[in-house]
């Protein structure tokens, strides 16, 4: 499931930035984020959360798994509910 932009503005600003953050790191695994100082951290959560203003990046929970995580929107696979 899909959280709304509208939804996430609704969390505590450290509830979202700690999302934003968790999101970056894995960044950082894969090379696509490459540093962790206080400057480059702030500028890229600035960053993501003008994505995720914009659609480019979105927030999926999964009650399946427990889970909460962004994700870019190309890289979410929505599933067809009629071939269950």
């Amino acid at each position: 499931m899909l959280v709304p932009y509208e939804s996430l503005k609704q969390l505590p600003a450290e509830t979202l930035e700690n999302l934003i953050k968790e999101f970056l790191i894995g960044q950082l695994e894969d090379g696509s984020f490459s540093s962790t100082g206080e400057d480059s951290m702030q500028t890229a959560i600035a960053v993501c959360h003008k994505a995720l203003s914009h659609g480019e990046l979105v927030v999926e929970f999964s009650e399946e798994q427990e889970s909460i995580a962004i994700r870019r929107k190309e890289d979410i696979v929505l599933v067809d509910s009629a071939q269950d």
